[in-house]
């Protein structure tokens, strides 16, 4: 793969870890299983990242597209 089009991805990557700080989703869990019964629950989980590491991706990604080598 191209040096170059890493170092876009991370820049990229980076800069929508920027504006969403994480994302949720719901799961089923259950909540209880007694031989035929189960009964289950919808929990909500929560992922979050530090929004530094967004910036530490476009730095990075930019760092790449910097040193990459001139492709003819």
């Amino acid at each position: 793969m191209n040096t170059k089009l890493i170092g876009i991805i991370l820049i990229v990557i980076g800069a929508i870890m920027l504006v969403w700080t994480g994302f949720t989703y719901t799961k089923k869990e259950k909540v209880l299983d007694a031989g035929p019964v189960q009964i289950s629950a919808d929990k909500q989980k929560t992922v979050n990242w530090p929004p530094y590491l967004g910036g530490i991706l476009i730095v990075g990604g930019i760092v790449v597209v910097a040193t990459a080598k001139k492709s003819n």
